[in-house]
């Protein structure tokens, strides 16, 4: 295996299901046939990508498989956006997968952002019953958020990422250099995990992210990998605890609740990261109107969130939020697990009544009870 670069970082995943590292750092990207061939093995790979990523990226990553000793079939390539990310899509993955012969000894390699790795790394969960895969996510959202932990998943009518499965990565391969060609929209929108990972778990990053925001000019390679760093610590610490959300993990939807709801409602035109922030902010007021946290810690939440020029909140109707919030994954019966902010830093699940959550959507927006 090639030696990593003295910028290299690599962070242990140990879920029950299986351990893998998480390698970041500026360059990683040429490494990642060598990352792929020690941490899966197998004698085939298929790169899946999508469209704006593919032409940057598809190239370097089968050349760096191929100087590995992977046989690299031909790619598979869908459209760019949210709207790719269902039943479709998938069955197209499925379909490529079996015209290029790859066995479950073999290898998926999702190239891209969240999108991306959450249909490829479901193709390759359902692919013969489950095949190895490699995650290499080319956003920030998908770089500290949706490449580490094993959710994979796709979106229905009914709304998000409601049909999926667990499937962990043998390896996941983050590039910051990759960042360079998001666009600064696309980037903005990813900070709303980040600053999310701040509230849950790391009272000093929020403060930090809010006296230097990600967005601003100048944010070095070495300030990113270490970002991306506690990030996935952050999350890591969470999954080797609670692989399949049966308690902790499910702090890691904070602001996802009404985030969900939010992106479900525009019909997915608006980016994740900006849905889980508007989100958030809607639970930080709500929660420290109803007692749950101090005004003061609401207030910083929000500063964190401003400072990244992300949305603070939604006019989305309240009955058209609920809607959505009916089929949520974290629904049970007449009411939803809600992760509410406590203190930077610390977060508690409560279980509230729909009715309630209703009143706590008004709150958030900043209305009298």
């Amino acid at each position: 295996m090639s030696e990593p670069s003295s910028g290299e970082r690599a962070v242990r995943v140990s879920a029950a299901s299986g351990a893998y590292d998480v390698h970041v750092g500026p360059g990683v990207l040429a490494r990642a046939g060598a990352i792929a061939r020690e941490a899966a093995g197998g004698g085939r790979c298929c790169v899946v990508t999508e469209t704006n990523v593919g032409p940057l990226y598809a190239d370097e990553l089968e050349a760096s498989l191929a100087s590995a000793g992977y046989e690299v079939a031909p790619r598979l390539t869908f459209p760019a956006g949210e709207r790719s990310k269902n039943l479709g899509t998938l069955a197209d993955l499925l379909e490529g997968l079996a015209e290029r012969g790859l066995t479950r000894d073999d290898v998926v390699v999702a190239l891209g952002g969240g999108v991306t790795g959450d249909v490829a790394g479901l193709a390759a969960a359902l692919y013969l019953r489950g095949c190895r895969v490699v995650q290499v996510p080319t956003s920030l959202l998908a770089m500290v958020d949706s490449s580490v932990g094993g959710k994979t998943a796709v979106d229905l009518p009914a709304g998000k990422n409601l049909a999926g499965a667990f499937w962990q990565p043998a390896a996941v391969v983050a590039d910051v250099r990759c960042l360079s060609t998001v666009s600064p929209e696309l980037f903005r929108d990813s900070c709303g995990e980040v600053v999310k990972h701040a509230v849950l778990a790391d009272a000093r990053m929020l403060d930090d992210l809010t006296r230097a925001p990600l967005t601003a000019p100048g944010v070095g390679e070495a300030r990113l990998a270490d970002v991306v760093a506690r990030n996935v610590e952050i999350k890591r610490d969470v999954v080797d605890a609670d692989e399949r959300e049966r308690g902790l993990r499910q702090t890691l939807n904070l602001g996802h609740t009404l985030g969900h709801a939010i992106e479900s409602a525009s019909g997915f035109s608006l980016g994740h990261g900006s849905c889980v922030a508007a989100g958030l902010c809607m639970v930080a007021r709500a929660s420290a109107r109803m007692g749950w946290c101090s005004d003061e810690t609401s207030a910083r939440i929000l500063a964190c969130v401003e400072a990244h020029g992300l949305p603070t909140g939604s006019d989305v109707p309240t009955e058209t939020l609920m809607g959505y919030v009916g089929h949520d994954k974290k629904r049970h019966g007449d009411s939803v697990n809600l992760v509410v902010p406590t203190e930077p830093g610390r977060v508690e699940v409560r279980r509230v009544a729909l009715g309630e959550l209703e009143r706590i959507v008004e709150l958030g927006r900043g209305a009298r009870s």
